[in-house]
């Protein structure tokens, strides 16, 4: 009965999984998860099984488990010295490294089964799919344009679910790809304000700790231009119709409105321009994908 009861075995287990999803932001699969349907949406021309279909959400899930459990590992010191994160699972000690190591190992067995599982080419590129995403997290230490490297991670879920439906890769899921990974460059970067001050004292790379803020706005600003220019295009080359355009209209106001949200000294609105857009972003775009393709 002891297991049994709220703080017991299972009592224990179920609030260390809570904290181990609040970690890994399990929430923000939201952004990702709507684009790589909609590479679904265009790539299965004749509809596709729910075996493949449910390989594809274990893929995307695990893998992104995976890339954020280890985000969160090799960030833990930094984690500690910034006040907006040091009460993160890790610094905080509500979870162990080897909990988290053991978490990512798990992750990425899936993944890889997944892969495998969908078809031999996806297997193949399993391990470039997992260096990509897993080495955004010491990007930082290098670089002012790891916004563009997380953007590729986040980006190219439509191609690897045009691949797991397809069995090859083709010009337009990679057009869908540059798009995705512009659009999250540019929110990422409108995030990253906020630490623009930490970045400077501890040597960490970002374009507004390179440009300062205002200059990594307007590059924000840019960024989510063309990737409103490529959603088009991308209609175009899949022969999309009116609705298509529709969400991508959609999506153009809702980044022009995220974008006057923020201003370099003005961050109050961050939270509602990079949760709350995004999410009606990838949503919307999936809709009026599937909406367009059903009609």
């Amino acid at each position: 009965m002891q297991a049994l009861s709220p703080e017991g075995f299972i009592g224990r287990t179920w609030r260390k999984v809570r904290i181990f999803l609040e970690a890994i932001k399990f929430e923000h699969t939201i952004f990702a998860l709507p684009f790589a349907l909609m590479g679904v949406v265009y790539a299965a021309d004749t509809g596709v099984s729910g075996r493949t279909l449910g390989w594809i959400l274990v893929a995307m899930v695990s893998a992104r488990t995976a890339a954020m459990a280890f985000n969160r590992i090799a960030d833990r010191d930094v984690d500690a010295l910034n006040p907006r994160t040091r009460n993160r699972a890790l610094p905080a000690g509500l979870l162990t490294v080897q909990q988290m190591w053991t978490a990512l190992a798990i992750a990425v067995a899936v993944f890889v089964y997944a892969a495998w599982q969908l078809n031999w080419l996806c297997f193949i590129l399993s391990p470039v799919a997992l260096a990509i995403i897993l080495g955004y997290s010491y990007t930082k230490r290098f670089t002012p344009l790891s916004h563009y490297w997380l953007g590729l991670s986040l980006g190219i879920a439509p191609s690897a679910t045009w691949i797991a439906i397809r069995g090859t890769l083709e010009l337009p899921p990679i057009v869908l790809t540059l798009a995705v990974a512009l659009w999250v460059a540019g929110f990422d970067i409108l995030y990253s304000l906020q630490d623009y001050e930490f970045d400077k004292a501890h040597g960490l790379r970002s374009l507004p700790e390179t440009l300062g803020k205002a200059r990594a706005i307007w590059v924000s600003r840019l960024s989510h231009a063309l990737c409103v220019a490529l959603f088009a295009l991308f209609g175009w080359m899949v022969g999309a119709g009116a609705i298509y355009y529709l969400g991508v209209a959609f999506a153009g106001a809702m980044l022009a409105y995220e974008q006057s949200l923020v201003a370099p000294e003005d961050l109050s609105k961050l939270d509602v321009a990079f949760f709350t857009m995004n999410g009606y972003v990838s949503i919307g775009m999936f809709v009026f994908s599937a909406l367009d393709k059903i009609l």
